[in-house]
């Protein structure tokens, strides 16, 4: 039997599965591709949410988009007006329904952080993230 732990509101989260998706995610061979051919993400958890930073130097805040789809994390970047730098895109798909949880995204110096909480629920669909 798997270990849930409860969080506030609710919330479950299957922590050996999670752990066994972190463990796959930065094993696969796909990621340090991706890493080096589209940009650099990186992927962090503490005890209230998980945080995801993209590299995004080249790029300014109106350039980007951020939109999540039931378990999934879309993170693009294209110049305007288009350059010889073309369109690069990230996704991650997480081990629970990230459209469930509030997130919100914030850029600054060239990383883009998006921030998942574990405890604070949203409205279940799929939608853009605003940045400021």
């Amino acid at each position: 039997m798997s270990k849930k732990k409860q969080l506030k509101n609710n919330q479950n989260f299957d922590f050996e599965e999670v752990e066994k998706w972190l463990e796959e995610y930065f094993l696969d061979p796909l990621t340090s591709y991706y890493d080096a051919t589209q940009f650099q993400i990186d992927l962090y958890e503490t005890e209230k949410e998980w945080i995801v930073e993209a590299i995004l130097n080249e790029y300014q805040t109106s350039e980007l988009k951020v939109y999540i789809e039931g378990d999934k994390l879309v993170i693009s970047a294209s110049k305007y007006p288009p350059s010889k730098i073309k369109k690069r895109e990230r996704s991650i798909n997480f081990p629970f329904q990230v459209v469930n949880q509030a997130v919100y995204a914030t850029f600054t110096n060239g990383i883009l952080e998006v921030v998942i909480s574990k405890i604070d629920r949203c409205i279940g669909k799929n939608r853009y993230i605003t940045l400021p």
